[in-house]
């Protein structure tokens, strides 16, 4: 479809803080990029590339594959000699066709898919100049194609990490750098960052959550009247693509008049010291880590007040860039029942005592903005970005959301014994070597789409593919010491070929066997127990495991579950699992194991784990019983299944029997106590192993 149809961002209905967030963004560059956190089916995508259309056309220097702006070349650009820069610093017939230098075209959005290669996104070689001629070039990625533009990432959550870490820093640094393989290349990359996730699917980590520099949550309204208008507009829309984008072209163009004033007013707006000092307040009263939400705060206000029409900043203006800016910064854990937003708005009524009367519009002339809309329907002044731009997404239908996690005490009158609590951030378990398993975000892996580590000869086993760059260089080294005549084609020999070992992640099968009986204790220490299990079963969702889990006390083991990939039905079935009487960890040990058995016959490709929790003691079966576990142990040791064993053994009373940690020895276990499950304590459990 072409961008004359694409879906008016004026058009969505109820998504406004979104909307502010986009125009913000737009306004500021500097802001960081938003990241819009949300259920499916709201509208992410359609407004991102929507945003795009209205955007205002930017001058490029003709034929500069990085689209440096020919008012203000980029020295250091790779495409420098193409510039045709005079000494006045203006573009001469190389540069463009109208007296002001360059050409005019429209703002690009650059998509940027989960399978991307790392070559696809910093740049790679040019091998066609490479195998034509053996000269060395560099050929630009993404983030090249970015610049001055729009960079969108659709379930930014999925994409591995070293990527991600690669857009940020790029989009922070305005600059990317690429050193690899004899080529070193900078170039300018500033773009407006874009990423869109469902949080159910798996969390960013915290680090990479905190470079986004505004974040918002968004759900789909339960209003029924919002409801039936997007379902009209929409279906308005697929019968009459051009015909309703006409409807809104007025208020399209009203938006891109708006971003582009707010763009030449930036520069005019000023931040005084007394709202410095309020932002500084404003974030060490919410407990932001760091100075970069102090940074982008104030930079958000200044777009806001600019947005506004304002050349000063005002209380209003810092309010909303709070909401915007800090709730994802506060420092918590992930899986806590934010109450971010309610904290912040004290913080502000308190580093803000006296709000200012309602100011101007805050809409961003986006969704909704026209209250005589071409069907009438209107929309009216959007609400604060208290309402939802900070507010945590409304609990969802089932558990296994990472916004509200089902690990939370069952109802009340169960008589299924100690309920699990409220589940946290666990550390990350991972198996020891890395392996060959099926796609996830677990353990490391060497993967067909990951990240090349290095170019091996054809017979190792290790190698996946071919690893072009590396043959071809191989194959210009060689022909370098021959006498090939110059422009005479590179050949490529058999002898050159070389194959690419890539790292990436993978999921896992992870067994959690669990022990409910009598010796765990009091009901506290049950508690803690299936805590622990439900936050390492929630963990083991967003990294795309399958899971199963083992119980065992009285006389017998239990498979609760099956190996599955429903976490919410673990969580469920585990919060009813009674507990107490004798411990028969053998049979535990055992029922575990035949489950990694079984599932290894069928899914030869994931690797299992067993997560056991138990205090290692073992009665049921008399004095035979701890023997016959310890000998189950080392049998399943010889396997060589991966193990970690977290010492479930009461604190406090009296002489500790490190039974635990005995039978951790025997199955060759990682050892971890209770407390040390929560991420943050120490180092990760097996990161401490050496890793192949």
């Amino acid at each position: 479809m072409s961008s004359e149809t694409l879906f008016p961002f004026s058009a969505v209905v109820g998504m406004d803080d979104m909307g502010l967030a986009l125009c913000l963004a737009a306004v500021s560059p500097a802001i960081g990029g938003v990241l819009v956190r949300g259920e499916k089916g709201t509208a992410k995508s359609t407004m991102v590339r929507a945003l795009a259309g209205v955007l205002p056309p930017i001058r490029v220097i003709e034929h500069c594959r990085f689209a440096c702006d020919p008012a203000d070349p980029d020295p250091q650009c790779p495409d420098a000699s193409r510039h045709g820069i005079d000494g006045s610093g203006k573009t001469g017939e190389a540069g463009g066709s109208d007296a002001a230098g360059g050409v005019v075209r429209p703002l690009r959005l650059v998509e940027l898919p989960v399978g991307a290669s790392e070559d696809r996104v910093v740049g790679s070689l040019h091998l066609d100049r490479l195998l034509s001629s053996g000269e060395v070039s560099f050929d630009p990625g993404l983030l090249a194609a970015a610049h001055r533009g729009m960079l969108y990432v659709d379930e930014v959550n999925l994409l591995p990490d070293h990527l991600v870490d690669t857009l940020l820093d790029s989009a922070a640094m305005g600059r990317a750098r690429i050193e690899r393989e004899g080529v070193s290349v900078t170039h300018a990359a500033r773009f407006v960052l874009v990423g869109t996730m469902n949080p159910e699917e798996g969390e960013l980590r915290p680090q990479l959550l905190d470079r986004f520099g505004l974040a918002v949550d968004v759900a789909a309204s339960r209003e029924p009247e919002v409801r039936v208008e997007v379902v009209r507009r929409r279906m308005r829309y697929e019968d009459d693509p051009v015909g309703f984008v006409n409807d809104f072209a007025r208020q399209e163009a009203s938006l891109a008049a708006r971003i582009a004033a707010a763009q030449q007013q930036l520069r005019k707006v000023r931040l005084p010291d007394e709202a410095i000092t309020a932002i500084a307040q404003i974030c060490a009263a919410f407990d932001v880590d760091g100075m970069r939400g102090d940074l982008v705060t104030a930079r958000t206000a200044v777009a806001h007040a600019a947005w506004s029409g304002r050349d000063m900043v005002q209380d209003e203006d810092i309010r909303v860039a709070a909401r915007l800016a800090l709730p994802h910064r506060r420092r918590r854990n992930p899986f806590d029942d934010a109450s971010a937003a309610h904290d912040l708005d004290e913080v502000l009524d308190e580093a803000l005592p006296e709000p200012p009367d309602e100011g101007p519009d805050d809409d961003p002339g986006g969704p909704d903005d026209d209250p005589g809309g071409p069907d009438g329907s209107g929309g009216g002044k959007p609400p604060e970005p208290s309402e939802a731009a900070s507010q945590p997404d409304p609990p969802s239908d089932g558990p296994d959301s990472a916004e509200a996690p089902s690990g939370a005490p069952g109802p009340a009158g169960s008589t299924a014994g100690a309920q699990a609590g409220a589940p946290y951030r666990t550390r990350l378990l991972t198996l020891p070597h890395a392996g060959e398993g099926v796609a996830g975000r677990r353990s490391t892996a060497d993967t067909a789409t990951g990240r090349q580590v290095r170019a091996v000869l054809p017979g190792d086993p290790r190698g996946r593919g071919l690893a072009l760059t590396a043959t071809v260089l191989t194959a210009a080294g060689r022909a370098a010491d021959s006498a090939r005549a110059p422009g005479e084609p590179l050949s490529v020999a058999p002898l050159d070929l070389r194959r690419a070992v890539r790292r990436g992640k993978e999921g896992n099968l992870v067994v959690f066997v669990v022990d409910t009986s009598g010796s765990m204790g009091a009901a506290a220490r049950i508690r803690e127990v299936k805590t622990a299990c439900v936050s390492l079963l929630l963990d083991a969702y967003q990294r795309r495991d399958k899971v199963a889990v083992v119980t065992f006390a009285g006389s017998q083991a239990t498979l609760v579950l099956p190996p599955t990939s429903s976490v919410e039905l673990a969580e469920r079935l585990l919060a009813k699992v009674p507990t107490g009487g004798r411990t028969p960890l053998a049979q535990g040990l055992e029922v575990g194991y035949e489950v990694v058995s079984r599932e290894r016959a069928r899914d030869p490709h994931r690797r299992a784990m067993l997560v056991v929790l138990t205090d290692g003691r073992a009665s049921s079966g008399g004095r035979a019983a701890l023997p016959r576990a310890r000998r189950v142990a080392e049998g399943i040791r010889a396997t060589g299944t991966a193990a970690v064993v977290i010492d479930c053994e009461q604190p406090g009373r009296g002489i500790r029997l490190h039974l635990a940690r005995e039978l951790a020895g025997h199955l060759g276990a990682q050892h971890l106590d209770l407390d040390q499950v929560a991420a943050g304590d120490l180092h990760d459990a097996v990161r401490r192993r050496s890793v192949a």
